[in-house]
């Protein structure tokens, strides 16, 4: 009997090492080439390699059948007209080529090698590749899924979303990630690599990235449920053509109106109609640029959560305070959230029509459990924006939408998630996609209900393809510290590496230990004043969190007040090249907050560096996350920071002119005004006046800085700004160049036109040397005028 125990062991672990085998190694048997994809019959399963563009590549891999037929929640594109591709059936692999690519599979294990026309590799899977093995979590009976890929020891890896508690690592090779979707935990399944490609893995589970396999010479990426592997391949080679290719297959980002690039002022929580008013005004009395007044929870208190009502006691005239704010020429953003308290009509309507899940928040105000709506199904959709609509949106003319708590957040019980039935199905096969589709929901309805006025929709957590939804991501109650702050810097630039554009953090942090921190000490003075900085030079210009922290606090003694306001007076006198960099995300798929490997992809020494980056094409920026002038042993401490000025071009310090070549580590002082900012040679950057407001003075005279060393271009963008007729081709953009050994300036003709449009530019044009041009103020002199009407010019400096 043991001996026959013995043997049906042997005969177990040998059926499971078969299944392994065949399941990693599956063999090719046949293939079928259709018009835009080939699929291969194995044997065991299938595997099919979906040719979308020349340069993109979806893969997908079942041990069964036949493959699921779902639509893609994050893929928009139909892919409607097919790609010119040849396929040649060898002895040992399969060939497929493209415009750009030739695609190896191997036919004994399945596995893909892309290279480039020339033969080169640009990634391969490893030998054991794709995978699918049976697995049981939170009782559900379902199938991990996985792919695995060789990375060379000089590779680096970027995106993964926004992970706020992370550590200060911005390079994935050589480390793990959570790409579960959780309080203060996102992910975003995009992934951009310094060898040419990205990847993006078209789940919804709950993930797992692991960046050190086999050594440190593979990475793998596992998702918990599904029923077949599904991942896009993009060939760059550079990062700007990947997150492109991304947004052709996901869907672009519209423009927000320029005011939002301006300053958002929020906190938590203003309680009252007066109290938002006393707000407004001394903004605007002490004529300080600010562009957006914000109203955050719990404005309902003490009605239940989801009763979309301003409890009328504190706001008595919520049209008359949003009409108000307008006057004064802010723009109105308050908080509407996915939960619904017991007792509301609104609760109510959507349970009678089905549109609740079993997943509750505890409420941290009131101790109940309140219920998520189901924003999967499109029906309870429409009814969720119908309600917000009607009670708030549009009935008092709110600007833009704070989407609070979209994970959806119920704590630990994630299990519950898993276990919920959304109207698309289990909530294990989609634990990470709710926000995709609540923002879904709100953005259709905006734009089919209030049109003329353009979406924003500030989100704690973003997934794949939500770019699309005039979404911004936000960093989350993150905690009122330096170690915090430091986090935020590398959270950004990765947040912007996977492909969604706007992203912001609470300037100063949420929370102190849940309280809000006494703003008149020098700690905090200092934390305040770094991370406004680091603010001042986001996609999106926010402060939030506990306790007074407004630019006109007496909180803020004089020294910090003046360096506050010198940096939104940079940021608004930056507008005209800002609001240029939101046209070509819009028009290009440009990512303006960019990790140093977008420019400087060749230069390894970038690869590792989480605290530098670029914003837009001219502008490297070096936040100070360290805690320098404050403390207990800040007398000992260094008033420095190191940076690295990337190779193959020079610099200029924007402060004061000073040029350095790129290639070498500088040691740099930094005092509490400033904020290591430095230019490349070569950038043109366009600054209008200081303005109170993002559209208080026309964008007709600009002062034009021209930073000499290399030739340059920029691409001038401008639209009516708060609507969408741009879409329309409402819009003009001329590109100004300089070519350095010509000392020459010249402007394209423009191209387009809308209503409103100016007929003539006038650029003061400011060759930058030593102080001369630079700093935030006005250059003391003026090289030379150039008057533009549109038509080409050249002019000699």
């Amino acid at each position: 009997m043991l001996r026959l125990n013995s043997v049906f062991k042997k005969l177990a672990l040998l059926c499971v090492c078969i299944s392994c085998f065949g399941n990693a190694k599956a063999t090719i048997i046949s293939l079928t080439k259709n018009a835009k994809s080939v699929v291969f019959k194995l044997d065991k399963g299938l595997m099919q390699l979906n040719i979308c563009k020349a340069d993109i590549i979806e893969v997908r891999y079942t041990i069964f059948d036949s493959f699921q037929t779902k639509e893609s929640l994050v893929v928009n594109n139909k892919w409607p007209l097919a790609t010119a591709f040849t396929v040649a059936d060898g002895k040992t692999e399969v060939t497929i080529t493209t415009a750009k690519l030739k695609i190896k599979i191997n036919k004994a294990t399945n596995a893909i090698t892309y290279c480039d026309l020339s033969g080169k590799v640009i990634s391969a899977e490893t030998s054991s590749n794709k995978s699918m093995s049976a697995a049981t979590i939170a009782g559900i009976s379902t199938y991990n899924v996985s792919t695995s890929f060789n990375s060379p020891a000089n590779e680096a890896l970027y995106g993964m979303g926004c992970h706020p508690l992370d550590s200060l690592s911005i390079n994935y090779k050589g480390r793990n990630q959570d790409m579960a979707i959780k309080y203060l935990t996102g992910a975003i399944p995009v992934m951009l690599s310094t060898q040419g490609y990205g990847l993006m893995w078209d789940n919804y589970s709950a993930s797992n990235f692991y960046g050190a396999e086999d050594g440190n010479t593979q990475f793998k990426y596992v998702s918990e449920s599904g029923k077949q592997v599904d991942y896009y391949f993009f060939y760059g080679p550079d990062f700007d053509h990947i997150i492109d290719l991304y947004r052709t297959a996901t869907g672009r980002a519209p423009m927000f109106g320029k005011w939002a690039y301006g300053l958002f002022q929020s906190q938590d929580r203003y309680l009252s109609e007066a109290e938002i008013l006393t707000v407004k005004d001394n903004y605007r009395n002490n004529h300080i640029p600010v562009d957006v007044l914000v109203q955050d929870w719990y404005y309902w208190d003490p009605l239940p959560i989801g009763s979309h009502i301003m409890k009328p006691e504190r706001y008595p005239h919520p049209k008359k305070l949003v009409d108000a704010l307008h006057a004064a020429n802010l723009h109105a953003m308050i908080s509407i959230w996915p939960v619904f308290g017991k007792g509301t009509p609104n609760y109510d309507a959507l349970e009678k029509m089905g549109g609740l899940t079993s997943i509750t928040w505890d409420n941290v105000v009131t101790h109940t459990y309140d219920t998520y709506y189901d924003a999967h199904n499109p029906k309870a959709r429409e009814l969720y924006w119908q309600q917000a609509r009607d009670s708030l949106v549009k009935r008092y003319g709110w600007d833009a939408w704070w989407i609070d708590q979209c994970e959806p957040d119920n704590g630990t019980l994630l299990d519950e998630r898993r276990k919920a039935n959304f109207y698309t199905g289990k909530g294990i096969d989609y634990f990470n996609t709710y926000s995709l589709q609540h923002t879904k929901g709100v953005y259709e309805g905006w734009r089919r209900d209030i049109p003329g006025k353009r979406a924003f929709f500030l989100v704690r957590q973003s997934f794949a393809g939500e770019q699309r939804n005039a979404a911004t991501l936000w960093s989350s109650d993150i905690e009122c510290t330096f170690a915090n702050f430091k986090n935020q810097v590398p959270q950004g630039i990765n947040a912007c590496a996977s492909g969604i554009p706007y992203w912001t953090s609470d300037i100063g942090g949420y929370h102190y230990g849940w309280k809000a921190p006494d703003w008149s000490k020098p700690e905090f003075r200092e934390l305040f004043t770094r991370w406004f900085q680091f603010g001042a030079f986001s996609p999106i210009f926010r402060i939030h969190g506990k306790g007074e922290r407004a630019i006109f606090s007496k909180n803020w003694d004089e020294d910090t007040r003046a360096t506050l306001l010198n940096f939104d007076k940079l940021r608004y006198r930056l507008l005209p090249y800002i609001y240029s960099l939101a046209g070509r995300v819009n028009t290009e798929n440009y990512t303006m907050m960019r990790a140093l490997t977008f420019d400087f992809q060749k230069d390894a020494n970038v690869y590792g560096i989480p605290d530098e980056y670029m914003f837009g094409p001219a502008f490297l920026v070096n936040p100070v996350t360290a805690q320098l002038y404050t403390g207990a042993d800040a007398a000992g401490k260094a008033k420095t920071r190191e940076v690295y000025l990337p190779a193959a071009t020079k610099w200029y310090n924007f402060w004061t002119g000073e040029v350095t070549n790129g290639g070498q580590k500088l040691t740099v002082e930094v005092p509490m005004n400033m904020m290591p900012l430095y230019i490349r040679a070569g950038s043109i950057v366009p600054m209008g006046p200081v303005m109170e407001y993002a559209t208080e003075k026309p964008a007709d005279k600009i002062e034009l800085r021209i930073y000499p060393g290399a030739n340059g271009t920029f691409k001038y963008y401008e639209d009516e700004n708060e609507n969408y007729n741009y879409e329309k081709g409402a819009k003009a953009t001329f590109t100004l160049n300089w070519n350095d050994k010509l000392r020459q300036l010249s402007i394209s003709a423009t191209k387009g036109n809308f209503k409103g449009m100016l007929k003539k530019h006038t650029f003061n044009v400011v060759l930058v040397k030593g102080a001369h041009g630079s700093n935030t103020g006005e250059a003391d002199k003026i090289d030379k005028t150039v008057v533009y009407n549109g038509k080409v010019l050249v002019a000699k400096l």
